[in-house]
Order: C-alpha cells, then sequence, then structure tokens
C-alpha cells in the first residue's frame, strides 16, 4: 500500500517536531507501507525569506522570488531526510524538478501539467522512503525552477498520489480536521468525520484555509481519498472524498475576510457592457468572486463586484478607467467587508435554508450586502465587522451537520 503524507510548516517548524515527523513516519514505514513524503518550509520561513527580498528590492523579479522561495522547501526536506535516516531507515530527498514535477511558466502561480515521477518510483522500489519539496516544480520549455503559490504543498501532494498511484494522501496539518466552523470563532464546531469533494471545493473556495481548493480538484478528478488530520496526535481526522453517507443540508460554515467590494454606479444597461468590464480583468488575472448587477433605473444600472484585496488596487484602476470611458456616474469601494458561506450537499433536496439564513442574519440586524448561491452553497456579503458574528449565529440556527432538521423556520 502506498501512502502520501504531506507535512505542513507548523508540523516541522524545529528539530523537535521535524524528529516527532520523522517517528510518525518510520512508524507508517514499519506498518508494511510505501511513504512519499511532500513537506512545506519550515514555520514562517517563507514569510522571512519574501521579507529578506522586500529589503534589497521591493518589486524583485518573478524567476529569483522562485529561486529563492523555493530554498525553504529544500531545508525542510533535507533535514527531514536526516532525521529518518537516524532511525535507521532510508530516505532520500527530492526536489520538486528532481522528482518530475511539470509545470507551466507561470512563475509565483505556476500550474502542475504532469508529474513522471520516474526517480520517485525507483527509490520506493529499493525500499527508500521518498522526501519531495512541496510547492515547486520546473517549467520543461525554459528548464526554470517554479513555485505553485498558496496551497502549493499540498497540491504537490495530491498530484503526487494521482501520479503514483497511491492508496490515499494524508495531509498533517495543525488542527484535527475540517471543522463545521472555526474553532477560533465558534466555541462548539465539530470535527467532519467526512466530507464530499464536492462539498470541501466549496469550503476551500469560501475561505476554509485547513485545505486548498487546487488539491481538491486533484482529488476529485482523480478519486484520490484524501485524509486531514493533526500531526500533532494520532486522532482520526476528516476524509475528504466520494461519499456515500446522507448528506448534511448544512456541512459547514466558511468565512472570508480577504476580498473588497467594488460598484460601479450609473453605468448605461446596454449589451456588452459587463463584457467591456470584466474582459479587462481577466486580462489581468484579476479574480472576481461574486457579481451583481441592479435592476435598470432610467436607463442605467449598478454593477458590485468582489475582489481579493490583494489585486483592489489594480482592479480599481481598471474599473476608474472603463467607468469613464462609459460614462458611468463613480466607483465606489469597500475594503471592510466579510464573505459568510454555507455549504451542504443536502441543500439540493431541502427547500427553506436560503429563507432560514436572511431570517437568523435579520434577527441579528446583520446587513446583507450581495448574495450568491450554488446548488450546494450560500453566500452572504456582510460588513467584517459583522462576519465572526454572523458565523455564530447561523451556526448556531443550522446547526451543522445536522442532516434531519426544518432548515426554513
Amino acid at each position: 500500500m502506498l501512502i502520501v503524507q504531506k507535512y505542513g510548516g507548523t508540523s516541522v517548524a524545529s528539530p523537535e517536531r521535524i524528529s516527532a515527523v520523522a517517528d510518525r513516519i518510520c512508524a507508517t514505514k514499519a506498518g508494511g507501507h510505501d511513504v512519499v513524503v511532500v513537506v512545506s518550509a519550515m514555520g514562517k520561513t517563507t514569510d522571512e525569506l519574501i521579507a529578506l527580498a522586500s529589503a534589497v528590492n521591493p518589486d524583485p523579479p518573478a524567476r529569483e522570488m522562485d529561486m529563492l522561495l523555493t530554498a525553504g522547501e529544500r531545508i525542510s526536506m533535507a533535514l527531514t531526510a536526516m532525521a529518518i535516516h537516524r532511525r535507521g531507515v532510508e530516505a532520500v530527498s527530492f526536489t520538486g524538478s528532481q522528482a518530475g514535477i511539470l509545470t507551466d511558466a507561470a512563475h509565483g502561480a505556476a500550474k502542475i501539467t504532469e508529474i513522471r515521477g520516474t526517480r520517485v518510483r525507483e527509490s520506493l522500489a529499493e525500499g527508500k522512503v521518498v522526501i519531495v519539496a512541496g510547492f515547486q516544480g520546473v517549467d520543461p520549455e525554459s528548464r526554470e525552477i517554479t513555485t505553485l503559490g498558496r496551497g502549493g504543498s499540498d497540491a504537490t501532494a495530491v498530484a503526487l498520489a494521482a501520479a503514483l498511484g497511491a492508496d490515499a494522501c494524508e495531509i498533517f496539518t495543525d488542527v484535527d480536521g475540517v471543522f463545521t466552523a472555526d474553532p477560533r470563532i465558534v466555541a462548539d464546531a465539530r470535527k467532519l468525520d467526512e466530507v464530499s469533494f464536492e462539498e470541501m471545493l466549496e469550503l476551500s473556495a469560501s475561505g476554509a484555509g485547513v485545505l486548498m481548493s487546487r488539491s481538491v480538484e486533484f482529488g476529485r478528478r482523480f478519486n484520490i481519498p484524501i485524509h486531514v488530520r493533526s500531526s500533532f496526535n494520532d486522532n482520526p481526522g476528516t476524509w475528504v472524498k466520494e461519499t456515500t453517507m446522507e448528506q448534511a443540508v448544512i456541512s459547514g460554515i466558511a468565512h472570508d475576510t480577504s476580498e473588497a467590494k467594488l460598484t460601479i454606479r450609473g453605468v448605461p444597461d446596454t449589451p456588452g457592457i459587463a463584457a467591456r468590464l470584466f474582459e479587462p480583468m481577466a486580462s489581468a488575472d484579476i479574480n472576481v468572486d461574486m457579481i451583481v448587477q441592479n435592476t435598470s433605473t432610467d436607463g442605467t444600472t449598478d454593477i458590485s463586484f468582489t475582489v481579493p484585496k490583494s489585486t483592489l488596487a489594480e482592479a480599481r484602476d481598471i474599473a476608474a478607467e472603463i467607468a469613464e470611458a462609459m460614462e458611468a456616474r463613480s466607483v465606489d469601494v469597500d475594503s471592510a467587508i466579510g464573505k459568510v458561506s454555507l455549504v451542504g450537499a443536502g441543500m439540493k433536496s431541502h427547500p427553506g435554508v436560503a429563507a432560514g439564513v436572511f431570517r437568523a442574519l435579520a434577527d441579528a440586524s446583520i446587513n446583507i450586502g450581495m448574495i450568491s448561491t450554488s446548488t450546494i452553497r450560500i453566500s452572504c456579503v456582510v460588513a467584517e465587522a459583522d462576519t465572526e458574528r454572523a458565523v455564530q449565529v447561523l451556526h448556531e440556527r443550522f446547526d451543522p451537520p445536522n442532516i434531519s432538521q426544518e432548515v426554513g423556520a
């Protein structure tokens, strides 16, 4: 049985923690399994490297940033291999390029295009534990080192599991699994034993940071079960998989305060206006999340949309330029917003969830600025100051993951 394990930065943040990780890896190997391990950079190493780069050049070249940032995972992989060797188990460490992780050419946000894994398979056949640096790969055309962006080590692990035909992928982190809400906000949030790929994708996209959406997409595409669990204990975590369990109406509540809202007021209500606005956003690689267009009044309308705060300045400049060209009235910016999302596959067969959400927020005097839905998700934009209270109110109202409840009352 082949198992891929991924250890995050907190799990390998010190020599003591690396030693504990080595003990767990060796125990898995002693259990008769082949083991491939993906590691992140130690603790805050990536943040420290970014700060160093900023100190010498506020606008460093993307290629050199990738060269710098991949050093963090290389340190972790070598130290982990050393710790395993000390325990009498053979181990070998590989960078992303040595492991055959091929990507496109996008420095800082590359996507995995192929995993060859020849050296990984050869080492496994020799009975070795293989340690792979997460978050990185190589562009086969230019032969340049690349990094995969946020959540890259998770994506590395699940992609390796798919390429190697692993039986499972274990994501070890500093929490016990996926919870019904952030336990720091909701004291009685509960750990989910199992959640579907579909639900986890929505939770990840809505702000649940325990597992990045790119890794869930790999898992769903190749049907690789993902076990999210703590590296600090042996408790069972949360399985992300194709589930046969009865679906909860609401499985979890996620929140996100990393977005801002832009509103273009007085837009001419004519065909092609939305395309004129959002095509330049797409060309600038700005991720637009929620979009709301008001009903036309006197031939004009308002268009509101949300973008990551990290791209707000660029999005505002594009919006202002387009607004001027189409003679819109103004561009308003609100960076103090939060998004609260309820996710549950059981919504498909339970009417009244939206009504329950709106009533719960109304009773708490929390105003809703925007609403977006899918078949298994309802998202509401509220004031940033109301975000945590909204999570608490909705968690109390819906009591996830309760399967048999009256949701609309």
